[in-house]
């Protein structure tokens, strides 16, 4: 039972694409790629190796696939069906595109430092069968993109309201903005590493930019990003009603706001936050002070002055 019980809340929500007659279609399209997409891009390839970083590729991939599918198949307004397709695709290639290029480059030669934290988890729960639980894991990542993440999409994409409702312009300019910070806080760490690399300095921390107000300011961006989606979903799923029945009606309003906690536990405790953390402080001499001064998640103001590196760092 420990091995599949990580896996029964994402079957059950996939199930509840059976019940919801203008999803039903695309939910299967969608689940039948979904799991062809992993069986070959992640089961695969963690078999042979026994590393569970293929996941960073299947699963931003499988995101572009539920744009694709909304695209193609959805039955709802067209102009909103191609906005949160294109978001999603958008979404997805960013992050897989760039997963392709660092397995071309063979940085999956190696597990992942967040993967590597899995491992001392099922340790701690005397789990020693890792094979069968790399598997169970990449299981856990495609039916999420089947069930829980494709929600927003599916719900917003089968809308069949012509009127534009506020929340929708919300949610759209909510993930432009959190899309924005996301692509800052990523390229103030790269210009950071850039230049601890052009001045031979090693293992300092990056507390420049947003860094300085949050230690993940990206993961929170990427949450934010969800969160916009959620927000955006809102007036479709009201449109919903009465052309389902109302438990699942309800169930599909859950399951969409239930999002925004899924990708929280993520980004924080999961493969994102957390995960880093464990290794940052192994490494880094100053992490704990900058863990002391700064917000892990939620940006706010730094409870002391942290000392700057030297040289130009943006």
């Amino acid at each position: 039972m420990i091995f599949i019980a990580p896996l029964l809340p994402f079957v059950g929500a996939s199930i509840l694409w059976f019940f919801v007659p203008d999803i039903c279609q695309i939910g299967w399209i969608n689940g039948v790629g979904q799991l062809l997409l992993f069986t070959l891009v992640v089961c695969i390839p963690a078999w042979r190796t026994g590393r569970l970083s293929y996941v960073d590729i299947g699963w931003p991939l499988g995101l572009a696939l539920i744009g694709l599918v909304t695209l193609s198949f959805a039955q709802g307004v067209s102009w909103r069906r191609m906005i949160i397709g294109m978001a999603y695709l958008f979404m997805g290639l960013r992050m897989g595109v760039g997963a392709l290029r660092m397995w071309h480059a063979g940085h999956f030669k190696k597990e992942f430092p967040r993967y590597q934290y899995q491992r001392l988890r099922w340790e701690r729960k005397g789990i020693t069968n890792t094979q069968l639980m790399i598997q169970v894991e990449a299981l856990v990542q495609g039916f999420a993109n089947i069930s829980f993440l494709a929600f927003p999409a599916f719900v917003i994409a089968t809308s069949r309201s012509e009127q534009v409702h506020p929340l929708e312009i919300l949610g759209l300019l909510l993930w432009l903005a959190a899309f924005v910070m996301e692509s800052v806080a990523d390229a103030q760490k790269l210009a950071f590493l850039r230049e601890m690399k052009r001045q031979n300095q090693t293992r300092k921390v990056c507390n420049v930019g947003l860094w300085r107000y949050s230690r993940h300011p990206n993961y929170f961006a990427e949450w934010m990003v969800w969160n916009a989606l959620i927000v955006a979903a809102i007036p479709a799923w009201l449109d919903h009603q009465g052309r389902s029945p109302l438990v699942t009606w309800v169930l599909l309003g859950i399951g969409t706001l239930y999002v925004s906690r899924i990708m929280y536990t993520t980004l924080v405790h999961y493969t994102g936050a957390k995960p880093a953390e464990y290794f940052s402080a192994q490494k880094r001499p100053d992490y704990q002070a900058y863990q002391q001064s700064t917000n892990m998640f939620f940006p706010g103001p730094s409870r002391v002055d942290q000392p700057r590196p030297q040289g130009k760092s943006t």
